[in-house]
């Protein structure tokens, strides 16, 4: 892997899962969901929804992960991408 690095990129790793973390709080809560509830409906488990919200987990979550969860709060996947 090269050190060198693209110009074209404008923003950090943690800006994007950050953006995520957020959106996947936020769309939570819009729905009156717990973290629980959202778990049983993706089939991951509760303490991975909770680190997924958390600031703490760092690049943890897969897009399948952000998949469920996207089709559990009845949402695009795009939705959860939106800054």
């Amino acid at each position: 892997m090269s050190n060198i690095v693209n110009k074209n990129i404008y923003h950090s790793d943690n800006y994007y899962f950050n953006v995520v973390r957020k959106n996947v709080k936020k769309y939570r809560l819009k729905s009156k969901m717990t973290q629980q509830q959202l778990a049983d409906l993706t089939g991951l488990s509760m303490n991975y929804i909770s680190k997924i919200e958390s600031k703490k987990m760092q690049r943890g979550f897969s897009l399948v992960a952000i998949g469920r969860i996207a089709d559990a709060l009845k949402i695009n996947i795009k939705s959860l991408f939106d800054d």
